[in-house]
């Protein structure tokens, strides 16, 4: 177990069991074998997985009451990023994976297999795709991302996931005020209003971190998400 770890965790309030510490030992080491013949991510060292994949899912908590939310859906998520952290840390939450890159999707199994995680479950395939099923629109009280793309194109592609009521929160730079300002109208014809922007620093590093707290405020219009590269080609003004 990581001292400076647990320590950061504990000054976002978080308190681990061993079990949990054993959980992110075992999903890292998962990471790291699968890694030298995929690329899942370009941090590999221990402390800096520690810091730059687990804690910063996890910071997360700094704007959202976690125990409040009872389902999450992690939108483009990778190799399980901010998805499987936030279902170790809070395993009552029923948790949803999606990813486009099927092999991707069979790692994010065998990490829950081996980490013995229940009420979570991988989906392949595209967000716009998933989006148009009754099973998954509109029926998650959170909806997460930490994919590269541009926030009105993001909002296009999660917003249809969230119950209203519930949030898309995506995982942004520290640099995102002008995003933002051009992504409320895309929010707004979505269902959504952006409430709060959260900035702040990563603990112990220099890097800066904005989470984007964007309400489920009505229902989303049944022709969004729009078909498969449209969001990012032309995201709605």
């Amino acid at each position: 177990m990581d001292k400076v770890f647990e320590a950061r965790l504990k000054e976002i309030g978080l308190s681990l069991t061993d079990r949990q510490y054993e959980q992110f030992d075992q999903y890292y080491d998962i990471l790291v074998e699968w890694n030298k013949v995929m690329n899942l991510t370009g941090i590999t060292e221990y402390e800096e997985v520690n810091e730059k994949h687990f804690l910063d899912s996890l910071s997360i908590v700094k704007s959202c009451d976690m125990t409040k939310v009872s389902s999450l859906i992690d939108v483009g998520t990778g190799a399980g990023f901010p998805g499987i952290p936030l279902k170790i840390v809070f395993p009552e939450i029923k948790v949803v994976l999606l990813d486009s890159l099927n092999k991707r999707i069979r790692f994010l199994n065998e990490v829950i297999a081996k980490l013995g995680l229940n009420g979570i479950e991988t989906i392949h395939g595209r967000a716009e795709d998933f989006a148009k099923k009754a099973d998954y629109r509109e029926k998650f009280d959170l909806c997460v991302s930490r994919a590269v793309a541009n926030l009105a194109t993001l909002s296009e592609y999660c917003l249809p996931y969230v119950k209203v009521g519930g949030y898309f929160v995506p995982y942004k730079s520290e640099e995102v005020d002008e995003e933002v300002e051009q992504a409320r109208n895309a929010a707004k014809i979505l269902g959504g209003t952006i409430e709060e922007v959260y900035k702040f620093k990563l603990q112990g590093t220099e890097i800066g971190r904005s989470f984007i707290k964007i309400k489920k405020i009505k229902s989303t219009a049944k022709r969004y998400p729009r078909k498969t590269g449209l969001p990012a080609k032309e995201p709605l003004q």
